[in-house]
């Protein structure tokens, strides 16, 4: 008997512990993702075209001509780069909606604290041209 109650009161005491406690509900994973990465890269500082259109969303891939973008930095651009930034940043870039800003002359982009890119008619964000003249 003394055994049962011994028995009964920690099974009270587990209860009670038990009840005490909230219960916090899980996150769910996928809401809380970004829907792209904050900017990749289109087209290098050499012309290379680093993501095919299918990769891009579908508004801005039917825009896109490839052809014409596909531009690198001629030499001196390139070593006038070099010089003031001792890098080569990419020329064309893309940027999800959520991370462009607004401002008075369009939307625009700061690519890794340093370079502006702007806006085109496309959706492409492209280098601001007073950094390579």
């Amino acid at each position: 008997m003394k055994v049962a109650r011994i028995l009964g009161l920690i099974l009270l005491l587990y209860w009670l512990q038990s009840c005490s406690h909230k219960v916090q509900p899980t996150k769910n994973i996928t809401a809380t993702t970004n829907p792209a990465p904050v900017a990749f890269i289109v087209v290098d500082g050499m012309g290379n075209i680093r993501t095919p259109k299918n990769q891009l969303p579908t508004p801005v891939a039917q825009k896109a001509n490839y052809t014409t973008i596909a531009r690198a930095f001629t030499p001196n651009q390139r070593k006038n780069l070099l010089y003031r930034f001792n890098t080569i940043p990419p020329r064309i870039i893309y940027v999800s909606p959520a991370y462009a800003r607004q401002s008075l002359k369009g939307t625009y982009c700061i690519y890794k604290k340093k370079f502006w890119y702007w806006q085109h008619a496309d959706g492409l964000f492209y280098l601001d041209e007073t950094y390579y003249q």
